[in-house]
């Protein structure tokens, strides 16, 4: 070969690489082109509420993740539509996504409350989130909201400790202390309540409080140490009942209206679910520090008296809860499915955590308890 004819072969590499690159350059992706893609979410919190917080949470993290290309706003409950409508809001788009938990669409589906409101068979809420990523949650949770025609993209996250019994009038010392009271739950919680013989009224966590100083509520549950001083429980209350079943295992979740989260590139989607991931461990760490940290200054400065919530109460809600999980599961072969499936992932990954997981009773007695030996 001449050196005209390999000058000629540089020259055509050089153009088309050259133009490969400019292709490159002049062809930008689909968030760029279109320019940063703005969604407005509402939590179904207080904005007061630790809750919210998490809500805002979650949205710096997909924000910032994606430089920008995708802009989530949080707004705080009510501010487009009351906290047990969020999900039939996201479904029409009248929202884009919005922050909150399943059991708010107990109306929608007596199902969908399985994601959290129960002892899932004695799972904690890291092992139900296990569950619903490995354990066919995932697919049955898509199949659900297939079944009542909901047009949204969900993400369970952020596993929360046992919740409380509730706040009451009085400390429970049994069972029978339940009959008659009006109290605030809301899922399946709500038919094992009305079990023990309580009149259950379902209420949004930003009602609750103002509803037990007007006397409409003898007694509530919602969540947590933080959320619970935030909302002003011990302003109403001075009686906490600590450990329960009937909300063993809740987590959180992130809905996209699903037209919306499909027509998103695949890029974002993918930051999406990762940045769900970080936002769920993150919001565990929080959880741990902040809970802590009221629950001891609720003790300190609120006077507030907590007490353990007897064994025979605990055993009363799990009998109840066996009777209503079974009637529902024979009334919808959907709800038995989910049922099924919980159950048989249960039984595999607690007998693992049962028999390797120490218990932390002995250390905690041996570091912090009445006879250990004090540091100088």
């Amino acid at each position: 070969m001449g050196k005209k004819t390999e000058h000629k072969t540089d020259r055509r590499r050089f153009l088309t690489a050259a133009a490969a690159g400019a292709a490159a350059v002049a062809t930008p992706s689909i968030v760029s082109a279109q320019g940063p893609v703005s969604m407005r979410f509402q939590s179904t919190w207080p904005s007061k509420d630790i809750f919210h917080e998490y809500a805002l949470d979650y949205a710096k993290k997909v924000n910032e993740m994606t430089g920008g290309d995708l802009k989530i706003e949080v707004l705080p409950a009510g501010a487009v539509v009351p906290a047990f409508g969020l999900l039939e809001a996201v479904s029409k788009g009248t929202l884009d996504g919005g922050h909150g938990v399943l059991a708010y669409h107990y109306g929608k589906s007596n199902a969908l409350a399985l994601w959290g409101s129960g002892p899932a068979f004695g799972m904690d809420a890291n092992m139900l989130l296990s569950w619903h990523k490995y354990g066919g949650g995932k697919e049955l949770l898509q199949k659900l909201y297939a079944s009542i025609g909901a047009n949204v993209v969900s993400f369970p996250y952020g596993p929360m400790p046992t919740q409380p019994l509730g706040w009451f009038k009085k400390p429970v010392t049994k069972a029978d202390d339940l009959k008659g009271i009006k109290f605030r739950t809301v899922g399946i919680s709500i038919d094992v309540f009305q079990g023990m013989g309580a009149a259950v009224n379902a209420l949004p966590g930003g009602e609750i409080v103002s509803a037990m100083d007007r006397g409409l509520l003898d007694a509530a549950e919602f969540n947590n140490a933080s959320s619970d001083r935030l909302l002003g429980f011990p302003d109403v209350s001075k009686v906490c009942m600590l450990q329960s079943y009937h909300q063993n295992a809740e987590q959180f979740e992130i809905m996209f209206n699903k037209a919306k989260y499909d027509a998103l590139p695949e890029k974002i989607r993918s930051i999406i679910s990762y940045a769900t991931e970080a936002a769920s461990q993150d919001m565990a760490w929080k959880a741990i520090d902040r809970y802590s940290q009221d629950y001891a200054e609720m003790q300190s400065k609120d006077k507030v008296k907590f007490y353990k919530t007897p064994d025979s109460v605990l055993q009363k809600q799990l009998e109840v809860y066996d009777q209503v999980t079974s009637k529902k599961a024979s009334a919808d072969p959907l709800f038995k499915e989910i049922l099924d499936s919980q159950e048989k992932f249960a039984k595999r990954a607690m007998q693992w955590e049962q028999d390797t997981v120490v218990s932390r009773r002995m250390a905690y007695a041996h570091y912090f308890g009445p006879n250990a030996k004090k540091k100088t």
